[in-house]
């Protein structure tokens, strides 16, 4: 992702900047996915898994990146704790 970029955007819900969300807690995500345990903000599913991510700098919220392209919905937003909640 473009540092210019990511300089300026920011979490919609925490008004946080962003930053790449690593690849070791990606591939937990996604696994989380594939099992159907991690919810979206509007209730739903991510229909696929992530190839890239972002997360807010205070670590609370996750946002797909789409072919290049940040989406920064809130309720697309995944609540990290998810993560958290898998490991129990």
């Amino acid at each position: 992702m473009d540092k210019k970029l990511l300089d300026i955007l920011c979490c919609p819900i925490s008004k946080q900047s962003l930053l790449p969300f690593p690849a070791k807690r990606l591939e937990t995500l996604n696994a989380g996915i594939g099992q159907s345990r991690i919810r979206q903000q509007d209730g739903g599913a991510p229909d696929k898994p992530l190839k890239q991510a972002l997360i807010s700098a205070d670590g609370k919220w996750i946002y797909r990146i789409d072919d290049g392209i940040p989406v920064l919905l809130a309720d697309e937003a995944i609540a990290a704790a998810q993560l958290d909640e898998g490991a129990a």
